[in-house]
C-alpha cells in the first residue's frame, strides 16, 4: 500500500488551495511593480499581431494601481478567449489609466513590422490618460520616448502591468480580426486571427490578397 504522502501528492487541490496559489502567482508577478513602485506610475507595454500575414499590430499600455488585487492576469497567449475578455473589463474598470494603438498593414509594408510595432507603443503611451513615470516593456526598448523603460525579456508572464497590456491588446487585436472576417469571408480570420495558417495560404492562393494582407509579408504566396 502506498505511503500518506503519496496519496496526498495526488489529490486535487481544493478551490481555496487554488485561489491561494493564484494570490501567491499574483504577487510574484508584481515583483517589478514592487520594486520601481517609488518611482511613480508604472506603465506595461505589450504589442499582439507582429507574425500576422494581415490585419494590424496592436499595442496596449496599462496603469495598474497599486498593489493591485486582479486575480489571472497572465501572458494572454495562456489564457482562453473566454477568460481574456472577462479580464480585459476588469482590467479598463480598475486601471488608472489604459490606452490601445494599432498601426495598419500598409504601414507595417512602408516602414516593416519592428518599427510598426514601436510607432504603436509610442501612440498607445501619448493616449494615456495619466503620464507614466516608468515603462515595464516586454522585450523592446522603444525609441522617441523620454520616459524610463525597463525591457523585461517574456514580460507578458513575468509582469502584472505587461500582462495586463498583453491581454487589453489582444481582445483589441482579435475583434478587429472578427470584424475584418464579415468583410473578407473565406480567409478565416475569425479563427487564425490574421495568421498564416494551411487554410489561409490556400486561401490567399485561390482568392489572392485582400486590402489588409500584408504584402511585404505574403509576397512569396501570391
Amino acid at each position: 500500500m502506498a505511503p500518506e504522502w503519496f496519496w496526498k501528492g495526488k489529490r486535487q487541490m481544493t478551490k481555496e488551495e487554488k485561489l491561494e496559489a493564484e494570490k501567491k502567482r499574483i504577487y510574484e508577478i508584481s515583483a517589478y511593480e514592487r520594486q520601481y513602485a517609488s518611482l511613480g506610475n508604472i506603465c506595461g507595454i505589450d504589442e499582439v499581431g507582429r507574425g500576422p500575414f494581415a490585419g494590424p499590430v496592436v499595442a496596449g499600455a496599462v496603469i495598474l494601481p497599486k498593489d493591485c488585487d486582479i486575480l489571472y492576469i497572465n501572458d494572454s497567449k495562456k489564457l482562453s478567449a473566454k477568460k481574456r475578455e472577462e479580464l480585459c473589463e476588469i482590467i479598463k474598470e480598475k486601471a488608472v489609466a489604459w490606452a490601445t494603438a494599432r498601426v495598419e498593414n500598409d504601414r507595417i509594408d512602408e516602414i516593416n513590422i519592428l518599427q510598426a510595432t514601436y510607432e504603436a507603443m509610442r501612440e498607445a503611451v501619448k493616449k494615456l490618460e495619466v503620464r507614466p513615470d516608468i515603462l515595464l516593456n516586454d522585450a523592446v526598448t522603444i525609441p522617441g520616448i523620454d520616459i524610463r523603460q525597463v525591457p523585461i525579456v517574456k514580460g507578458d508572464a513575468k509582469s502584472i502591468s505587461i500582462g495586463a497590456a498583453s491581454i487589453i491588446a489582444k481582445v483589441t487585436r482579435d475583434a478587429c480580426m472578427k470584424e475584418y472576417d464579415e468583410i473578407y469571408p473565406g480567409y478565416g480570420f475569425a479563427s487564425n486571427m490574421g495568421y498564416g495558417t494551411a487554410a489561409h495560404i490556400k486561401a490567399l492562393k485561390e482568392l489572392g490578397p485582400t486590402p489588409i494582407h500584408r504584402r511585404s509579408f505574403i509576397h512569396k504566396y501570391i
